[in-house]
């Protein structure tokens, strides 16, 4: 069955549909598939359409073969310090929190900042061996977003959300699938991913909705409230002079230095 392809606001995320699979993929190698605003919004449509199409079973969710997402494109984060525009991210944030099917993400390569914290919303992850994770926030003079304050201490313990969040520790594949970040480890991860689709498809799609409601039910009133704190908290820490010294130090290639900071 040949796939067909919805259309989106960017170039760089490509959607297609098949055999009850929604595929999307963002797509920008140049940039380490570093996500901008129109990134952002054709992953938006791209999860609306998929959820109200009836013929859609399941999400598979991926990059290119050598990164799954390097974040947030900075260039955007300067344009909000400028006063030109809100985050970016937040129609996408609000969709992938609202998806009521199942979402199977295919990583490979780095997954920085908004790339592992989206995983946290989705239902199985496999990882390749290359796989790296990594929430930098606090280096950038940021804090966590997409409700990862409150999911990945869920997910992973507070120990390692602690070294992530707070140190920007890097968690390679094993050690993610070991704390529950990943669901297993595979040579061809949207191989993988693409089964466990094909799987979920063929299953009762009312049951899977409801099962999949059901067990995020206990969850979703934290997930909003987070989502609402760590959004006015984000937008505070990008005008901060924190941020504006992390993002010098970017330009400048240097570390940044905080040390006249209280």
């Amino acid at each position: 069955m040949t796939s067909s392809p919805t259309p989106s606001p960017s170039e760089h995320v490509r959607v297609t549909t098949a055999a009850g699979i929604a595929r999307i993929v963002m797509d920008r190698p140049a940039k380490k598939n570093a996500l901008d605003g129109a990134m952002y919004r054709g992953l938006a449509d791209g999860l609306t359409a998929a959820a109200a199409d009836p013929a859609v079973r399941a999400i598979l969710l991926t990059g290119t073969p050598d990164v799954f997402c390097a974040g947030n494109d900075l260039a955007d984060f300067a344009k909000v310090r400028a006063g030109a525009g809100g985050l970016s991210a937040m129609d996408f944030l609000h969709a992938l929190v609202a998806c009521p099917k199942p979402i199977v993400a295919a990583v490979a390569g780095w997954a920085v900042g908004i790339g592992t914290t989206m995983l946290l919303h989705c239902d199985f992850v496999y990882a390749a061996p290359s796989a790296r994770f990594r929430t930098p926030f606090v280096d950038l003079g940021l804090c966590p977003e997409a409700a990862s304050s409150v999911l990945l201490p869920a997910t992973v313990g507070p120990r390692i959300a602690a070294e992530m969040l707070l140190l920007g520790a890097e968690v390679d594949a094993v050690r993610a699938r070991d704390a529950g970040l990943v669901t297993a480890i595979a040579d061809d991860p949207v191989a993988r991913a693409e089964a466990t689709c094909a799987e979920l498809a063929r299953r009762a799609p009312g049951a899977v909705r409801a099962t999949r409601a059901l067990v995020r039910r206990p969850g979703q009133a934290a997930i909003a409230d987070a989502l609402a704190a760590e959004q006015a908290a984000f937008l505070d820490r990008l005008r901060s002079d924190e941020a504006a010294e992390a993002a010098m130090a970017l330009m400048a290639r240097r570390p940044p230095d905080f040390s006249r900071f209280s």
